[in-house]
């Protein structure tokens, strides 16, 4: 490595996050230069299609000028205010209305009432189990602070979020999950888990029953939420089994639990609708967006809660004087208008039209790598899918960890200029919401390629097991 090279210069001062650090350490990484449309290109010049959209968030590609003009134009007539202490500002407004006005319905039938903002979606998923937590005291329920969470799924980084993700690599000497207020059920993943003979119907049939049982024995009266993504991204892009939201639902009801639904990833068109829920017929009583709210062209993310929960807040205002819960960019005008033109976008070019036209060539691009001796799993809906690498198609079983078959396909992938995401041996794809037919179609073709070059690093090892 060159000295003071920018790869030497990032080893040196950058911490890198959710990272392997001491391959970090020895080897360095990529670094990208600059982006278009869907591509990235790094400092040496090559070129990736960028299949996850950074992580899994510029919706709209790498050059909208429209939400750079929005943020210039709010950088030179606001270019902050907070909404603390009764302040607010027009970006602020015309989104969380703008928001509002998009939400899906809860399971009362009321539109969700308020829109509070944050800079991601752990924060989302934080102020919303702070939310819950007070709502609860303020009703008299002060044991009723538990909260359900599943494995393999991801809510966020903080303590209380990764405390709620179903994520062993994020609780390993963290000291996490924190206290005893969070629970987690099975993985809704139905290739991975369903057992002989077992149909999808059946297979959401044993969640729900394992959901039950859970609540009966902890008691219904500790436990306040559920959180769940429509689909499970950060576990791999599951998506869930038939009738899986069917029946949770009617359980969650019947126990006074709330459902959180977590936007972050789904939300604003990813499965085809302009939100996971209208997809699979949820109906949440708090939902959090973030991610492709502003196609990340800045940090935002919301938190929308339903007309019971804001009149609660409002009493516990009256009772302690204020609603003692904010942050300082939470909010941020230059933000809020990038979001505002984020959603303009999405409706004049009728993005979701888009994601349905443009989806079905996506997934058949990856469907067609089934037959590969790698492949055991494709799955998908809309633009966001998932394939699982297998050692034995037949069986399932997985490869050993210490192989790492997953990063040898990510690598395989970035090799033949396609960025991809490996989730121990799941691959996960979530392509700018932009993608051209054309381009689904080479995604495919680039990812077959890549796990022929898996295929051949790993055959080696696999002789020697």
């Amino acid at each position: 490595m060159i000295p003071n090279s920018l790869h030497a210069r990032d080893i040196a001062s950058v911490l890198h996050q959710q990272s392997d650090l001491d391959a970090f350490n020895r080897e360095g990484g990529m670094i990208v230069a600059r982006g278009e449309g869907c591509r990235v290109w790094d400092v040496e010049g090559r070129e990736y299609i960028e299949a996850m959209a950074g992580l899994w968030c510029a919706s709209l590609g790498f050059s909208e000028k429209r939400l750079a003009d929005a943020a210039y134009r709010q950088l030179l007539t606001l270019p902050y205010y907070h909404t603390f202490f009764q302040k607010g500002h027009e970006p602020a407004i015309e989104l969380a209305e703008r928001l509002l006005a998009l939400a899906p319905r809860g399971p009362d039938g009321r539109k969700l009432a308020r829109a509070a903002f944050q800079c991601s979606g752990s924060e989302a998923n934080d102020a919303a189990i702070k939310m819950i937590w007070y709502y609860n005291n303020l009703r008299g329920r002060p044991r009723k602070k538990k909260l359900i969470g599943r494995i393999r799924g991801y809510h966020g980084n903080t303590v209380a979020a990764a405390s709620l993700s179903g994520q062993p690599h994020m609780h390993a000497d963290f000291d996490l999950p924190y206290g005893d207020r969070f629970l987690h059920i099975d993985n809704p993943n139905y290739y991975r888990f369903h057992e002989e003979g077992e149909t999808e119907e059946q297979f959401s049939a044993r969640m729900a029953r394992n959901l039950e049982a859970l609540i009966e024995k902890e008691g219904a009266e500790t436990i306040a939420a559920f959180f769940a993504e429509p689909v499970q991204g950060g576990g791999g892009a599951i998506t869930p089994p038939r009738g899986y939201f069917d029946l949770i639902q009617p359980i969650l009801r019947k126990h006074d639990i709330l459902f959180v639904a977590d936007e972050v990833i789904c939300g604003f068109g990813r499965t085809g609708n302009m939100w996971g829920c209208d997809t699979y017929g949820i109906a949440p009583d708090i939902l959090t967006c973030a991610k492709q709210l502003t196609a990340s062209y800045q940090p935002l993310s919301a938190t929308l809660i339903n007309a019971e929960i804001h009149e609660t807040l409002l009493e516990g205002s009256r009772k302690n004087g204020t609603f003692g819960h904010g942050f300082t960019y939470g909010g941020h005008p230059v933000a809020c208008a990038v979001g505002v033109e984020a959603l303009r976008i999405y409706e004049e070019r009728d993005i979701v039209a888009h994601v349905r036209r443009v989806s079905p060539e996506f997934l058949a691009a990856l469907e067609r790598a089934r037959e590969h001796p790698l492949v055991g799993d494709v799955r998908g809906v809309g633009l966001i899918a998932g394939v699982e690498v297998v050692a034995d198609k037949r069986t399932r079983a997985p490869f050993p960890p210490a192989l790492k078959a997953g990063l040898a396909v990510q690598k395989g992938c970035e090799e033949e200029g396609l960025i991809v995401r490996a989730i121990g041996d799941r691959i996960a794809f979530t392509p700018p919401l932009i993608i051209t037919e054309e381009e689904a179609e080479e995604i495919g073709a680039r990812f077959r390629r890549g796990l022929d070059r898996a295929m051949a690093a790993l055959r080696p090892a696999l002789a020697a097991e």
